[in-house]
């Protein structure tokens, strides 16, 4: 049995909320005005904390629903498949991958259509921001094909940082794996996630991509997944991202 000790308190307005009954702010009235008990007891502090689906609360007479389980996927993206669970222009969507699972997840960033991947999915919304938030630094990796033989000094460049139109980037680990004439490939890590970043960033050292596939995100890997397929986050693995992000 589950231990009230292994969940960490949370602000009650902030419970409220994320059951779907109202938004934090209505919540704070509500608990002011005395019309959310905890364990029996009215709790009129605005502030307070209890254990979602450990203790039980109630608003205004009716007991809040336990929360979700929580679900961490990892998925390889193929090409052609856009990163939402629903598209106006009926292209097709991650979530027709994932048809087996009830739960409804969502994607941790997004790649492009023409890009594909390791992609995580999960309804454990504070690790999915604080996962995207560049605040902590979270590598990418991707395995990228361009267009012409790249050279020393563009790699160089890439490390550095290169200026973009929203801003210089950070520096990246950027190694080349093979080079032709009509083609490279490179391995490239980066710590924050804009739009169409790796594009953007070869473009400026005069590479057009031809390729992009993400092969890694914190301590995860493609590994031998198959492209279109997706496996449950191991224990271990969830406790390592929850960590990476000052959760554990």
């Amino acid at each position: 049995m589950e231990k009230k000790n292994d969940r960490k308190k949370e602000r009650l307005n902030k419970i409220i909320a994320m059951a779907g009954i109202t938004s934090r702010r209505r919540a704070d009235g509500l608990i002011s005005l005395g019309l959310v008990t905890v364990n029996g007891r009215v709790e009129k502090r605005v502030g307070s904390k209890a254990v979602w689906g450990i203790d039980t609360i109630t608003v205004d007479g009716q007991p809040i629903p336990d929360p979700p389980k929580k679900i961490y996927l990892l998925l390889n993206k193929p090409f052609g498949y856009v990163s939402t669970l629903n598209d106006p222009e009926g292209r097709p969507i991650i979530r027709d991958l994932i048809r087996d699972v009830n739960e409804r997840v969502y994607p941790v960033g997004r790649l492009d259509f023409d890009s594909s991947g390791l992609l995580i999915l999960t309804n454990d919304g504070e690790l999915a921001f604080r996962l995207m938030h560049p605040r902590f630094h979270i590598p990418r990796t991707y395995k990228v094909i361009v267009e012409g033989s790249i050279s020393d000094k563009s790699v160089e460049r890439l490390k550095k940082g290169v200026v973009l139109y929203d801003g210089t980037t950070n520096p990246a680990r950027v190694r080349i794996i093979d080079t032709e004439q009509e083609r490279s490939v490179v391995r490239i890590t980066i710590f924050e996630g804009r739009s169409r970043e790796i594009r953007r960033m070869f473009d400026y050292v005069g590479h057009k991509t031809l390729k992009l596939i993400r092969i890694g995100y914190g301590n995860l890997d493609l590994g031998d997944l198959k492209v279109g397929k997706y496996r449950h986050l191991k224990n271990v693995e969830v406790k390592a991202l929850r960590t990476s992000v000052g959760l554990d």
